[in-house]
C-alpha cells in the first residue's frame, strides 16, 4: 500500500498530477480543486494517497491532508459511491462543507455535483451521519474553548483560516462554550453561507 507520495511535480491535468518518486513517475487522480493549489511544475509536493484496483487496473488517488483522504475512504464505503464520484464530491465541496451538509441532513448541498442525485445524497447522509458523529474526521476536540482551537479544528476539516475566522465572527460564542460546540455553530454558519 502506498500511504503517501513526496517528490517533484512533473505534469498535471484537470483531475490528475504526475509526481516523480525515486526515478518513477506516478500518475495520481486528485480532486480538481487541488490541481492548481499544488504549486508549479518542478516544485516538491506531498500527497496522502490511496490505491484502489478498478477493472484490474491499479489507480492511485491523492489528497492534500490525511483528513481529506479519510473522508474519501468514508465516501467510497457508501453503497453506490465509487472513487470517481467521491472525487467529484471532494472537487466540488471541502470535507468540512460535506461534513456540515451530512450532519445537518442538507440534501440540497449535493445538488449540481456530477454523479450525485437525490437518492445518492440521501444514501450518503444516511450512511455517514452516524459514522461522523462517532468518528469526527480530523476534528481535535479539546475542553479549552478558545478561538485558536476552534480555528484549528475547522482548518483540519478543509476550511481556510479566513473562512474559519469569518464563521466564528458571525456566531455568538461566549466563553462558556467548549470547542466542540463552537465548531458545530461555525459549521452551521458556513453551511448557510455556501
Amino acid at each position: 500500500m502506498i500511504a503517501a507520495v513526496k517528490g517533484p511535480l512533473r505534469a498535471r491535468g484537470v483531475d490528475w498530477v504526475q509526481v516523480d518518486v525515486g526515478g518513477i513517475t506516478l500518475h495520481i487522480s486528485v480532486p480538481t480543486s487541488l490541481v492548481h493549489e499544488l504549486g508549479e511544475v518542478g516544485q516538491e509536493v506531498r500527497l496522502h494517497t490511496r490505491m484502489l484496483i478498478k477493472d484490474e487496473e491499479p489507480r492511485l488517488y491523492g489528497f492534500p491532508s490525511s483528513q481529506a483522504l479519510q473522508f474519501f475512504q468514508m465516501l467510497t464505503g457508501v453503497s453506490g459511491i465509487g472513487p470517481r464520484t467521491a472525487l467529484n464530491l471532494l472537487s466540488s465541496r471541502t470535507p468540512g462543507a460535506l461534513t456540515s451538509a451530512i450532519m445537518s441532513g442538507d440534501l440540497d448541498a449535493f445538488s449540481g455535483i456530477p454523479g450525485i442525485g437525490k437518492k445518492s445524497a440521501a444514501r450518503i447522509v444516511l450512511e455517514l451521519k452516524g459514522k461522523l458523529e462517532r468518528e469526527p474526521v480530523g476534528i481535535p476536540i479539546t475542553s479549552e474553548g478558545d478561538d485558536g482551537d476552534t480555528i484549528a479544528a475547522l482548518t483540519a476539516l478543509g476550511y481556510t483560516t479566513r473562512e474559519a475566522r469569518l464563521a466564528l465572527s458571525t456566531i455568538d460564542a461566549g466563553p462558556t462554550l467548549d470547542v466542540e460546540e463552537r465548531v458545530r455553530l461555525a459549521l452551521g454558519q458556513i453551511g448557510r453561507a455556501e
